[in-house]
This record gives structure tokens, C-alpha cells and sequence, in this order.
């Protein structure tokens, strides 16, 4: 890391998240930790650019996304008629750009959409200072409403957590734990003891990293969206829980340890 560049950390939390990576006009899934689109598309919203301006030099920021909480799953299930009683339109258009009716006729059309609940993550930036520390404070001060993957879902506070004069792999190592303290209590009370540390996972950009994500924006706009693939590299970091060591189940051993619950 050169001495021009500084790492921006957020805190991803809120009742709802929605990170899809592959979605169809019925079937709307999420991916179970923040994609890269997603969080360039946040700070494009805080800074106040349209969605037809080029993503430009926020393509330049290295990623990593720290799993603080989970979450659960949340299925929102739709059905969708027309109150007067005729049939669906079709998705595609005539060449004079009217909507079919379905044929055979369709009355009802039935989609899904997916959602975390509940959920906490932990994104870090790293870049340039130059535009590190203004992204920071547009996070601070946003020109457009900000979500988390979805317009229907608003991140709590706080968002914006500080600007590092530090690596990505170090924030990502090093930053407190950001569990709600009624998660932690959940934790506790599942394993029936309380550790000192926890295992987290986490992923993090990396040129030579053995997986690939295919969620970096190229456009966001609504009618030319594009994206391409970055390499990653999945970690496993270490943090203390703020608990003081106690004795593990009751039994001596904890059949959760290994899958860091």
C-alpha cells in the first residue's frame, strides 16, 4: 500500500439487504454477502452521479467484505393480476413497441424475491487518498438515498465508520466486530459457553486469488447495464468478542467450533 492511499470502512446493516447477481423478471435472488456492484453503486449515489455517467475511477478501489452477522433468509412471495380481469401482457414488445396478451392467456403471474435479514457486514475500500476521503464524506452527507442492493432497503447506523491509513487485508483483520448485541447474545446462548475470539469469513479482490465473481460494473445504466469479472481470495480472520473467556458446553466440547459459531 502507498503512502497515497487509505482504506474507507463501512458498516452494512439493516433489516433488509438484497444483493442479486443474477436475477429474472420473476425469480429475484441475493447473493449472501454484498456484491461489488452493489457497494460502487452506493458510493456513486452518495457522490451524486447519475446512472448514465461512466463508473470511472471507482473501478480503481480494491474490495473486501468481512461477515459480521449472517443473517437469515426471507423469501417475499408476489402474485400479480390485472383488477380488471383481462389477461398478462407479455414481457416483450411488437415492433411498435405495444405489449402482447400472453397466449395461451395468463391471469396470474407469480414472482419471488429474496432478501437478508438481519444481516451485518463489514466493506472496506481501498484506493486513492484523493478519492478515498471524498467518497467518505459523501457517505457522510449523500446526495441520493442510499440502499443496500435494493431501493426498499436502508441501511441503519452508523454507515460510515472511519478512513484507514491501512491495507484492506489489515482493516479486514483488525476492525471491531460488528454484531448487534442481541446477535452476540443469540450466539452465546446457542453454544452455551462464551469465547474470548470468533472466526469470521471473508473475501477480499486479489489479482491471483482462486475464485472469480463476475460483479464489477462496467455501466449502470438502466438500459445498458454490463458487468465483468474480478478475482478473489476467500480468508478467515479472528476478532475478539468483547466476552471474557469461559468455560466451553457443558460436555467439554463444542461441536460448533470449527464452523467458527
Amino acid at each position: 500500500m502507498s503512502a497515497a492511499e487509505a482504506t474507507l470502512v463501512l458498516r452494512l446493516g439493516g433489516p433488509l439487504q438484497s444483493w442479486g447477481d443474477r436475477s429474472v423478471f420473476n425469480r429475484r435472488d441475493t447473493r449472501p454477502e454484498p456484491t461489488k456492484s452493489g457497494i460502487l453503486g452506493l458510493l456513486a449515489a452518495a457522490a451524486g452521479r447519475e446512472r448514465e455517467e461512466p463508473v470511472g475511477e471507482l473501478l480503481d478501489l480494491r474490495m473486501g467484505v468481512r461477515v459480521d452477522q449472517p443473517g437469515t433468509l426471507l423469501r417475499d412471495y408476489h402474485t400479480v393480476s390485472d383488477y380488471r380481469g383481462r389477461p398478462l401482457p407479455q414481457a416483450g414488445v411488437s415492433a411498435k413497441g405495444v405489449q402482447k396478451p400472453t397466449s395461451p392467456a395468463k391471469f396470474t403471474h407469480v414472482t419471488q424475491r429474496f432478501y437478508l435479514q438481519d444481516a451485518v457486514f463489514l466493506a472496506a475500500l481501498q484506493g486513492p487518498d484523493a478519492l478515498v476521503r471524498p467518497l467518505a464524506d459523501a457517505v457522510r452527507h449523500p446526495v441520493f438515498p442510499l440502499a443496500l442492493g435494493r431501493r426498499s432497503c436502508v441501511p441503519t447506523h452508523p454507515l460510515f465508520l472511519a478512513v484507514r491509513e491501512a491495507p484492506l487485508e489489515e482493516v479486514l483483520r483488525t476492525e471491531p466486530w460488528q454484531a448487534s448485541e442481541a446477535a452476540k447474545q443469540q450466539l452465546y446462548a446457542r453454544r452455551r459457553a462464551r469465547s474470548a475470539t470468533i472466526d469470521l469469513p471473508a473475501t477480499l479482490d486479489d489479482p491471483e486469488g482462486d475464485d472469480s465473481l463476475n460483479d464489477v460494473p462496467e455501466s449502470f445504466a438502466p438500459r445498458d447495464r454490463r458487468f465483468i469479472s474480478r478475482r478473489v481470495r476467500h480468508i478467515w480472520v479472528t476478532l475478539p468478542t468483547g466476552f471474557p473467556e469461559s468455560d466451553t458446553a457443558a460436555d467439554g466440547h463444542d461441536p460448533f467450533a470449527l464452523l467458527g459459531w
